[in-house]
C-alpha cells in the first residue's frame, strides 16, 4: 500500500503553498492537468489556478505539465500558463517523471508529482523516487473505465483520510 500513499493531500491544487512546498523542500512540480488543473479535456483553466502558478514561478519554483494526453490536447492549455509540458507521459511509468525532472534540472528528491489519481500520478511519482501531492478530483467521471478507477481508490482514499489530523500530511 505505501506505492499508493501520497507524501500529501489537499483538497484543490490551489491549497499547495509555497510554504508546504518548502517544508516538503520541493523545487520543482509536476502538474496532471485533467481533473487536477482544468476540468477532463476543457481548455479553460479552472478559477485560480494561472495565478497559482504564477506565484509559485515568481518564487522560482519550475513546473512542467504532464499528461497521458496528446499533444494537441495538452500544448494549447500548457501555452496559457506559459509553461512545458510532456504529453503522452504513460503515467504511471517513471520514465516520463525521470524525464520531465530532468528537463526542470531537478533532482528526485527535490520534486514532487501533484495529480487527482492514485493509480497514475501517486503510483508514478513514488515508482520514479519523488514525492506527491493528491488533490482531490474536481468532476466524476462518467466513462466505466474511470468509474473503476475511482472505485478502487476509494478504500486507499479512505486509508489516507484516516492517517490525516488534517487535509495537508506529511509522511517524509
Amino acid at each position: 500500500m505505501p506505492l499508493l500513499f501520497p507524501t500529501a493531500s489537499v483538497h484543490r491544487v490551489t491549497d499547495i503553498t509555497l510554504n508546504i512546498l518548502r517544508k516538503m523542500h520541493v523545487k520543482a512540480l509536476l502538474v496532471d492537468i485533467d481533473n487536477t488543473l482544468a476540468l477532463p479535456e476543457s481548455q479553460t483553466p479552472l478559477p485560480g489556478t494561472l495565478e497559482w502558478s504564477r506565484r509559485l514561478r515568481t518564487a522560482s519554483l519550475r513546473i512542467i505539465l504532464m499528461s497521458n494526453n496528446s499533444e494537441e490536447r495538452v500544448q494549447p492549455f500548457a501555452e496559457q500558463y506559459g509553461l512545458p509540458f510532456s504529453p503522452a507521459s504513460l503515467k504511471p511509468l517513471p520514465g516520463a517523471f525521470l524525464h520531465a525532472a530532468q528537463r526542470l534540472g531537478a533532482g528526485r528528491g527535490e520534486t514532487a508529482v501533484v495529480g487527482d489519481q492514485i493509480y497514475t500520478d501517486i503510483l508514478g511519482a513514488n515508482l520514479a523516487g519523488m514525492k506527491s501531492i493528491l488533490t482531490d478530483p474536481i468532476f466524476q467521471e462518467s466513462s466505466l473505465s474511470f468509474q473503476i478507477r475511482r472505485k478502487l481508490e476509494k478504500p486507499v482514499r479512505g486509508r489516507i483520510r484516516k492517517q490525516q489530523t488534517c487535509r495537508f500530511t506529511e509522511r517524509m
